[in-house]
């Protein structure tokens, strides 16, 4: 379990936590029993996540086990800037969806002494690293990869298979559109995938070629 850091107060100095990993791994969970250790020691927190994360409510952060803290969703990192006026911790969550700009941010909020503690996706749906997520860990004092439980192997689940029929990058779900897979799990399905897709084309190539010929 991660154990918080120790501030020392003569460095004048904060850092950067990042919690990274699948859907359903416990991310928001994690962010949200951070935060609230921070307000019951009576530290000035607090917390931000993209506007267009509306899934749950549209000002708390909530995990999926229905656990929630009070956000303020912005549409932009540099809000988040704005909006960090006097506060000793600084929590985000679906870091993913915010734009590079997250990075920068993240770090000067953390050179001006504040503790920046970060929830997101570290790949997407096609299995690649995801957005700011990378920098963001790179740059980080502390890094977190939680798991999932694999629906089909009951391995530890590091992808997420979108289930839905949609390519968009930013695609909001749950269990109905999205599945926690392991690695052997989730090749297999992209495998299935693949296949399917040449199918459908050799069956459309097919009668593209009889409707010429009639």
């Amino acid at each position: 379990m991660f154990l918080e850091n120790t501030v020392n107060h003569e460095e004048q100095f904060g850092w950067i936590e990042v919690i990274c990993g699948s859907m359903f791994s416990g991310k928001t969970e994690e962010l949200i029993r951070r935060l609230k250790r921070a307000k019951f020691a009576k530290q000035n927190v607090e917390i931000f996540k993209p506007a267009i994360d509306v899934r749950y409510d549209e000002e708390m952060v909530v995990s999926h086990d229905s656990n929630e803290i009070r956000s303020t969703p912005v549409p932009s990192a540099s809000n988040i800037r704005l909006l960090a006026d006097g506060c000793d911790v600084i929590g985000i969550d679906e870091a993913q969806f915010f734009d590079d700009e997250i990075v920068t941010v993240c770090n000067d909020l953390a050179n001006q002494g504040i503790r920046v503690i970060v929830a997101g996706l570290d790949m997407d749906f096609k299995g690649n690293p995801f957005g700011p997520m990378p920098n963001l860990m790179a740059t980080a004092e502390y890094v977190t990869k939680v798991h999932a439980v694999c629906t089909r192997t009951g391995n530890l689940a590091q992808f997420s298979y979108r289930k839905a029929i949609n390519d968009d990058l930013v695609f909001l779900g749950e269990t109905e559109e999205y599945e926690p897979l392991s690695r052997a799990a989730y090749y297999k399905a992209m495998l299935r995938e693949r296949v399917k897709k040449l199918d459908v084309n050799a069956e459309e190539l097919n009668a593209k070629k009889t409707k010429e010929n009639a």
